[in-house]
């Protein structure tokens, strides 16, 4: 169970957040929320690799078609939008928890 009288640095917790996402938190001792965080911005990874891969094989000729292009040009997206969304938040969360203690 976290220490709630345990200062966190806010300045600190901001950087762990920006360095690895949910790692802020971890820091701030939210061990659940930290570990959602680092879930999602790891699904956000896999997504943007995995799109980042479809598209290498469609230029490559490897795969063709419409439907190819939009399933990579989406995977892609969709993981960039997320690792984007849940990093900001890290960051802006972990350092106002921080701030309040």
């Amino acid at each position: 169970m976290p220490d709630e009288n345990i200062k966190s640095h806010p300045g600190t917790a901001a950087v762990l957040s920006f360095v690895f996402n949910g790692l802020g938190q971890l820091y701030n001792g939210q061990i659940n929320k930290g570990l959602l965080i680092m879930f999602f911005s790891a699904v956000g990874m896999l997504a943007l690799i995995m799109g980042s891969i479809l598209a290498g094989l469609w230029l490559l000729g490897k795969i063709a078609g419409v439907s190819a292009l939009i399933l990579c040009g989406g995977l892609f997206l969709i993981g960039l939008a997320l690792i984007c969304i849940f990093g900001i938040y890290s960051i802006k969360d972990a350092y106002d928890v921080a701030a309040k203690k």
